[in-house]
């Protein structure tokens, strides 16, 4: 929603459609004009972008029988920005290229937060040219656009970005807990660590710990942020892909196996930060209603 907000923003005509009732109508609300199904919003436009939870549902909604590719007019652009497997990305563009239609995955990176604010990072994979088409598209909703090669290759970083996401904040989660425990207040080691060599981007910007920034989802109850079963789901993602490249993955299995007794706990809908609760060994905060 946010980054359709901006796309209306800066002035481009936007058709919408989501299974939910109550997003089709915030996105009325926000300008939006209103599809009937996903693959009806394909009609008569010069891009069509998705965002959808696996894999599964990018191919049904733009392979499948009635899909959007059979309804994108000649010379439409396709850009998927959902985070999905590499192989399941590279089929996509396949497809696209016995149609006709030029493909980029582009999965983000960014949050709400960074939706919100026009901030995010794009990691496009595809060719250069059409990147170079899109590219308004996406400054009108992200601060950094790269390209990453070619088909699959902006999956590739996002599993790898989010590896390291889902790792270094358990890492950072582990230390704060340790270091509150030793009588260290939060504020103080974030000021020290920040300035040191176990700085990184979940102890300076993105904090587990409520309180230390006003805008993050720990200090919102974990609420509104990258729910914990995203995480899980996209360091699947990297398992998979490390087992399809033989590679070895000690630090992402485990990280994967604790946001899956955390997600297990009932709290997969809060953010990922709120993982610093189990280590605590703090009761599980409840999850949405």
């Amino acid at each position: 929603m946010p980054m359709l907000r901006n796309l209306v923003a800066a002035g481009h005509k936007v058709r919408a459609y989501d299974v939910a009732e109550a997003a089709r109508v915030e996105a009325r609300e926000a300008g939006a004009e209103i599809a009937p199904s996903a693959a009806e919003t394909a009609s008569e436009v010069n891009v069509l972008i998705s965002m959808v939870p696996t894999g599964r549902h990018v191919l049904e909604i733009h392979t499948g029988p009635g899909g959007t590719l059979a309804r994108l007019p000649d010379g439409a652009l396709l850009i998927d920005c959902s985070t999905i497997a590499v192989a399941e990305a590279r089929a996509l563009h396949a497809a696209g290229a016995e149609r006709g239609t030029p493909v980029l995955d582009a999965p983000v990176s960014g949050g709400v937060m960074g939706a919100q604010a026009g901030t995010l990072t794009f990691m496009v994979g595809g060719e250069a040219r059409d990147l170079d088409r899109a590219r308004p598209i996406f400054q009108a909703m992200g601060r950094n656009v790269f390209h990453a090669g070619p088909a699959g290759n902006g999956q590739a970083a996002k599993v790898c970005n989010n590896l390291l996401a889902g790792i270094s904040m358990i890492a950072v989660s582990e230390a704060y807990t340790l270091g509150q425990r030793l009588g260290l207040e939060p504020a103080t080691m974030r000021e020290i660590v920040s300035t040191s060599t176990g700085s990184c981007h979940a102890l300076v910007n993105y904090p587990p710990v409520p309180g230390l920034l006003p805008n993050v989802p720990s200090s919102r109850e974990y609420r509104n942020g990258f729910a914990a079963e995203l995480m899980l789901k996209d360091l699947r993602l990297a398992e998979q892909a490390a087992m399809d490249t033989r590679s070895s993955l000690p630090l992402g299995t485990l990280a994967a196996s604790l946001y899956g007794l955390f997600c297990g706990s009932g709290s997969g809908d809060l953010d990922y930060s709120a993982v610093i609760r189990m280590i605590e060994g703090a009761p599980a905060v409840a999850a949405r209603p």
